[in-house]
């Protein structure tokens, strides 16, 4: 298996390499050179096994010869040993043909668990191997941060650092990332909006002096292994309601493009999924692309779902990059006109995303009024990013079975929950106190030379 540039001008390497890698060298994101497929009866037999067992055969064939059979076995019983329900991602019944996936069970509550504890496993029998050191840097916009921390947190062989939007991420969200002791870890929060976070970190790495000063390495949704990762639950999921033999549809609340992108690839791999409906807050970039054509940045205005306050959706270049016949010119002449703040897609290719993709929008008084609703009609307590989708879903309900995804759980946002339905969700006994412990973490300029001198010193 050998992973290509989304710009085609970067080298071709193998599923370490990349995963080691992060962002590719020409600024695009590595991606398969290939798709592999299940067949019918393959997806079939996943049915009655457990979360690991599907994992281990959805995965395998995306990993080469990077790991034995036995190896990602191992990796992947570490990655999951942690989750607090026995079915990882379990199902829940919302009403008539809709249901949620709680992605939520992990150690820090949100769905990028799934791909971060898997991640940190990767690379930690990665490193250990070649004996290597490397310097981790994310962004986040609330929940990734946490995710990476709580799985590269105490290792020997890495170092992280996460940029966070100063005052743009719930209380939860930020103390997750600020609390942990261990000495490698570091929380920077960065005077800007998530999209500010998501730039430094790119140009970080076109910087190759210091890209490779620093042995710099990312976690974020650019990695192809956390996409990797996120396709699983696609197929469990639509296995459960009785995929291959009946189609499943999926509504996905995103702002960066990636849980979403997994969905498609689980569709390239053979899971026969009729809609994929993109659900945005507020912040409706996708919504507005999927709707005109143009992919238009128009600033971000914080609301109740932070994790989806985004203009520039990483993954997206991952799908455009096949509605464009894979052609990587194509793709870095679209992201240099974004620079001047739009691109417009072309008809053929548009054509092919509205082919596979649908979506839709909640304003903030839909998203509170979805999770009284639903607590009131289910008993169920949504986060207000699962209640983008739960929304979103609603106008699109059909004869086919709808997943929603229950991308967090509710008591990471306390106070929007609260004023929506009037419960004021508890966390989960293992982070019971995490209000009483003590915070550490920097707050600093959006200026990337600062960001990388801060960088260098704490390595030195």
């Amino acid at each position: 298996m050998r992973y290509i540039s989304t710009r085609g001008q970067a080298p071709v390497l193998s599923f370490e390499q990349a995963m080691l890698t992060g962002l590719a060298s020409d600024g695009g994101l590595y991606v398969p050179e290939t798709i592999p497929t299940l067949s019918a009866d393959e997806i079939a037999g996943l049915a009655g096994k457990s979360y690991e067992e599907a994992a281990f055969i959805v995965m395998r064939p995306f990993i080469g010869d990077t790991f034995t059979d036995a190896e990602f076995k191992e990796i992947i019983a570490k990655a999951y040993d942690g989750f607090k329900h026995d079915a990882r991602a379990p199902l829940v019944q919302l009403g008539p043909n809709h249901f949620l996936l709680e992605l939520f069970h992990g150690p820090t509550l949100a769905f990028k668990d799934f791909a971060m504890q898997l991640i940190g496993q990767l690379f930690q029998a990665a490193l250990s191997r070649s004996g290597k050191r490397v310097t981790i840097v994310g962004a986040t916009s609330g929940d990734t941060g946490s995710a990476a921390i709580e799985a590269f947190k105490g290792l020997s062989n890495v170092d992280v650092f996460i940029l966070f939007p100063h005052g743009r991420v719930s209380d939860v969200q930020r103390r997750q990332m600020t609390t942990p002791p261990e000495a490698n870890v570091h929380a920077l929060a960065v005077e800007g909006d998530f999209d500010d976070c998501q730039a430094a970190l790119k140009e970080m790495f076109a910087d190759i002096e210091f890209r490779d000063h620093v042995k710099l390495a990312a976690v974020n949704s650019i990695n192809w292994a956390r996409v990797l990762a996120q396709v699983v639950y696609y197929f469990t999921s639509a296995v459960s309601l009785g995929a291959p033999h009946r189609a499943v549809s999926f509504t996905v609340p995103t702002g960066n493009f990636g849980d979403i992108f997994a969905g498609y690839i689980a569709k390239r791999m053979g899971l026969p999924i009729k809609d994929l409906v993109i659900a945005t807050n507020q912040n409706d970039i996708l919504h507005r692309t999927m709707v005109t054509g143009a992919y238009t940045k128009e600033g971000v205005t914080p609301s109740i779902s932070p994790s989806m306050d985004i203009q520039v959706s990483s993954n997206f270049e991952r799908a455009l990059f096949d509605v464009y016949d894979r052609e990587g010119a194509a793709i870095a002449q679209l992201m240099t006109e974004l620079k001047s703040g739009e691109f417009k897609i072309s008809q053929g290719a548009m054509d092919r995303l509205r082919d596979t993709f649908t979506s839709g929008r909640a304003s903030e008084d839909e998203t509170s009024a979805t999770i009284s609703a639903m607590h009131a009609r289910t008993g169920e307590v949504l986060c207000p990013h699962t209640a983008v989708a739960v929304k979103v879903a609603g106008d699109h309900l059909s004869d086919v079975p709808m997943v929603s995804l229950a991308t967090a759980h509710p008591a990471k946002f306390p106070a929007a929950v609260e004023a929506a339905c009037g419960i004021h969700p508890a966390l989960p006994a293992h982070m019971a106190d995490l209000f009483e412990r003590d915070e550490r973490f920097t707050v600093v300029a959006n200026d990337l030379d600062g960001l990388k001198s801060l960088i260098k010193e704490r390595l030195a």
